[in-house]
């Protein structure tokens, strides 16, 4: 696992999804990143979360480590504003409305039983068949669920019946070190 994220580079991570959504506002283009070399270099998954008002408006990420934190950031930030089939695109007059949040996420692990699912400190990928779905993990937390509660909103969120998790689905857990503006 990676060393987790400093405050310094927590605050680079916030900047740079708000330069990359400021940019993306003023040009309709993508930024590049500023930066050369370190931490944020290293291959993560992350999750930008946009809210406005303290209402989603938009969630998007890699669970597994494809591009560099940096080079991820970027390009969640802007998907996250126009790409997130569930609301309609962030609009720039919104912008000074918007709380930015980033999830750094760890790889994710298979659990043999569900009742290693801790609410509070994993996030969670249930799969069966071709369906999959990633819940964060201060999701459950933000709406006061409990395990089980939790593994049924991650069978839906896969698409998949809410009591897969009891019938073979896979379960993955993953942790977040979780930040945000």
């Amino acid at each position: 696992m990676s060393e987790p994220l400093t405050a310094e580079d927590r605050r680079a991570c916030l900047k740079l999804a708000r330069q990359a959504l400021e940019h993306y506002f003023e040009t309709g283009g993508r930024l590049r990143s500023p930066v050369a070399s370190g931490v944020l270099k290293e291959k993560r998954g992350a999750f930008v979360t946009l809210t406005v008002d303290g209402e989603l408006r938009g969630c998007i990420g890699y669970p597994l480590p494809m591009k560099s934190l940096d080079e991820t950031i970027l390009e969640m930030a802007v998907a996250a504003a126009s790409q997130d089939t569930r609301f309609e695109p962030l609009r720039a007059e919104e912008m000074d409305k918007l709380k930015i949040e980033i999830s750094v996420l760890g790889l994710p692990e298979p659990v043999r039983d569900p009742e290693e699912v801790e609410v509070g400190r994993h996030g969670i990928i249930v799969a069966k068949g071709g369906h999959r779905g990633l819940l964060l993990p201060q999701v459950p937390v933000e709406h006061g669920w409990d395990r089980e509660t939790y593994l049924r909103h991650g069978c839906l969120k896969a698409g998949l019946p809410p009591d897969e998790w009891q019938k073979g689905a896979k379960i993955e857990v993953f942790t977040a070190q979780v930040f945000s503006e």
